[in-house]
């Protein structure tokens, strides 16, 4: 029997990186996909550098709107929105999933010495208190290193993304040296993970959208 997976998303450069995420993954599943995009929901975030009561109550618009058109999985894949997401999940009848949560979980599994390092302190702060719970429920004492590349985000905005990739590069090289392992608060700092060599990848760097949906194939 075909099911419907929702994907909510705060950017529509994301579409297609789910897409390509899904063919690859999910390909053997008999699965219709449909997207809901709403790129305020991060501009906001960003703005007021906190996730708002109002965008919250949103994203629980959404997702409630995904469960009425049919799904029978709903994954939101911005983690800044995260804790929107857990209560949204708490609403409804279907399974909804943040797209961090079996990240987090995974490096709770891989080490008790965790470092976490985003672009935006948006997602820096949801992030880390995801893993710190995710290792509450796993019974194991973590601990965590957080670290915000400052101002590489806006260069990436800008079109400098030499910029950008330089600072994320830099802070998973210094953190390679203190933690057992990584985990990336944005899938867009993924990129860099690429251009490191291996002397400088010590430890296992972790991004979520493949995580995910490697999580998403059991599940469905």
């Amino acid at each position: 029997m075909t099911k419907k997976l929702a994907l909510v998303h705060t950017s529509a450069t994301l579409v297609p990186v789910f897409q390509e995420l899904i063919n690859n993954f999910l390909k053997d599943k008999e699965l219709t996909v449909f997207n809901i995009v709403d790129d305020s929901l991060i501009k906001n975030t960003i703005e007021r550098g906190v996730l708002t009561p109002d965008t919250s109550r949103r994203v629980v618009d959404y997702v409630g709107s995904a469960e009425a058109a049919g799904a029978d999985y709903i994954m939101v894949t911005c983690s800044s929105i995260g804790s929107a997401v857990e209560t949204a999940a708490s609403l409804t009848k279907v399974p909804v999933l943040r797209v961090d949560q079996p990240m987090a979980d995974q490096a709770v599994r891989l080490g008790s010495r965790i470092g976490v390092v985003a672009t935006l302190s948006t997602t820096l702060e949801p992030t880390s208190d995801l893993v710190r719970r995710r290792a509450i429920v796993a019974g194991k004492e973590i601990e965590l290193t957080a670290r915000l590349c400052e101002g590489a985000f806006d260069a990436l905005m800008k079109g400098q993304p030499e910029i950008h990739d330089a600072m994320v590069a830099s802070a998973l090289k210094e953190l390679s040296q203190q933690v057992d392992v990584i985990v990336l608060a944005q899938a867009s700092m993924a990129r860099v993970v690429g251009q490191l060599s291996a002397e400088d990848k010590k430890v296992p760097i972790l991004a979520s959208p493949e995580i995910a949906m490697d999580y998403l194939k059991t599940q469905l």
